[in-house]
């Protein structure tokens, strides 16, 4: 297992914060945020480029904070694959094993076995500028496995990939991690975590701000900033009242959600996802708790179908498909209703999020 256990690094006028992170063997986890989070900084802190201000850093219960890079059995893949351009494929995998000192046959065997499991035995004699991303990609993460790693970092990996190439690398990373490999991979795209995590930490000016699987983290966020990784737009800052037999919340627009009973904090954060959302000229039918008139304001293609927004005082968008489309035919300037049911509706306290929310 890795750990890390508060781990703090000051980088000039940025900092990475009481890192605490578990990693356990087999694991697929998946570290997301923006640019400029401190995602690789971490991974440079793990891997021992750099060394942290304080905390500690174990794998396997034995504290690596100060071990030096070549002895930590961690191996990491650099988001531009940091390829040697003079040296050939082989030459590439086999310089970390001459750093190790292994035996010429040892060495050989190494080198044979992982070109075979990456797919690139045909590419040993080359060199990285007769290489597609794709295959520079295989070429680095051979030269990492042939060092059998107890953890393998993975530093935006399909960053300098093509698209058409991104599915057959997602397999063979998905191929890795069930033949045991436990993984590390940074990345800003939650569509990469949804497809490959079996846990994810979000993380955000130098925090983990929240983690678990990607089911909880995506369905259940803390506040605005890692809803935005779920696809959510629908934010809603909200007063909650209380009345003799409803709830509401209401927002600093003035748009009035009718709640579910129940114990609500005094104020927080309502979410809803867009797929949620309905969209009708009446109102929908046997939608009791919310039906929200408001005005389409844009609609916009997407790969599934349709995002309109529609303005209600506070903006809502709506996820609708081709067919919704090509059956209702909306269009800009139209009043329309907003209706969504009680079940849609996702709530976070104020304590939980307000810091960060919408940053």
């Amino acid at each position: 297992m890795l750990r890390t256990e508060r781990v703090n690094k000051h980088l000039g006028s940025f900092s990475l914060r009481e890192i605490t992170l578990e990693v356990f063997p087999g694991d697929y986890y998946v570290l997301l945020g923006r640019s400029g989070a401190g995602k690789t900084q971490l991974l440079e802190l793990i891997c021992g480029l750099t060394a942290p201000d304080s905390g500690h850093i174990f794998i396997d219960g034995k504290e690596i904070t100060r071990t030096r890079v070549q002895d930590r059995g961690i191996g990491l893949v650099f988001q531009d694959f940091a390829l040697f351009p003079h040296y050939t494929v082989r030459e590439n995998i086999e310089y970390s094993l001459k750093i190790r000192r292994l035996s010429k046959e040892e060495a050989d065997q190494r080198v044979g076995h992982a070109a075979e499991e990456m797919n690139i035995t045909h590419l040993l004699s080359r060199k990285p500028y007769n290489l597609s991303g794709g295959e520079k990609q295989r070429v680095a993460l051979a030269r990492t496995l042939v060092t059998d790693p107890k953890v393998l970092l993975l530093d935006e990996p399909m960053a300098s990939v093509d698209a058409s190439l991104k599915d057959s690398i997602r397999r063979m990373l998905r191929r890795l991690n069930r033949e045991g490999q436990t993984i590390i991979h940074v990345t800003h795209d939650f569509g990469e975590a949804i497809s490959l995590a079996n846990r994810v930490g979000v993380m955000h000016n130098g925090r983990i701000i929240q983690e678990g699987t990607p089911l909880d983290v995506f369905n259940h966020p803390v506040n605005r900033f890692v809803a935005r990784y779920a696809g959510i737009k629908n934010f809603f800052r909200v007063t909650f009242i209380k009345s003799y037999n409803t709830c509401s919340g209401i927002t600093d627009k003035t748009t009035k959600f009718r709640l579910p009973k129940a114990d609500y904090p005094a104020s927080g954060l309502l979410i809803i996802g867009s797929s949620e959302v309905l969209l009708s000229r009446q109102g929908a039918p046997g939608i009791q708790m919310n039906n929200i008139q408001a005005i389409i304001d844009d609609i916009v293609p997407s790969a599934t179908g349709y995002e309109i927004a529609v303005n209600a005082g506070d903006y809502f968008y709506v996820d609708i498909t081709h067919r919704e489309m090509e059956e209702n035919n909306f269009v800009p300037g139209e009043k329309v209703f907003v209706s969504f049911p009680p079940e849609a509706m996702r709530f976070v306290g104020e304590s939980n999020g307000k810091k960060n929310s919408e940053q």
